[in-house]
């Protein structure tokens, strides 16, 4: 019984709004989006998903190769700054704070433009055992 309350206090803090002083939980939303960085629909993996969660960190000055993902990526940059360039010559830069639904499918490539490294927290939704980064030849 004590279970029940308990949860359903929490569950009522929960509801509270966001910023009052005598609520333990403060709930910010980060992105809320159907596309990927460069407006793709995002897709999910058709069958046996694995989300494979990963710390990468990146020094200053470091490009990273030529790659695609075949399944979709988020990735949350918990510090620095990195510029991400596209086939094409399109280019975004992501700051510590942001939320990146990566392009599908898509030529890129990714470097630490900034003066720190990059810690970006990656987050890939794949088939089961089947990998998330192809590199170019």
């Amino acid at each position: 019984m004590k279970r029940w309350i308990v949860a359903g206090l929490l569950s009522l803090a929960c509801l509270a709004p966001a910023g009052a002083a005598d609520v333990p939980v403060k709930t910010t939303s980060v992105i809320s989006t159907t596309k990927t960085a460069i407006g793709q629909p995002i897709v999910l993996p058709a069958k046996d998903a694995q989300v494979i969660v990963t710390v990468l960190e990146i020094a200053p000055g470091t490009k990273l190769p030529r790659h695609k993902h075949p399944f979709q990526r988020y990735g949350y940059v918990m510090q620095g700054e990195l510029t991400v360039e596209y086939d094409g010559g399109q280019h975004q830069i992501f700051h510590t704070g942001d939320f990146i639904v990566e392009a599908l499918d898509t030529w890129h490539f990714g470097t630490n433009t900034g003066t720190v490294p990059v810690k970006l927290l990656v987050i890939d939704q794949v088939e089961a055992g089947k990998t998330n980064t192809i590199l170019a030849n």
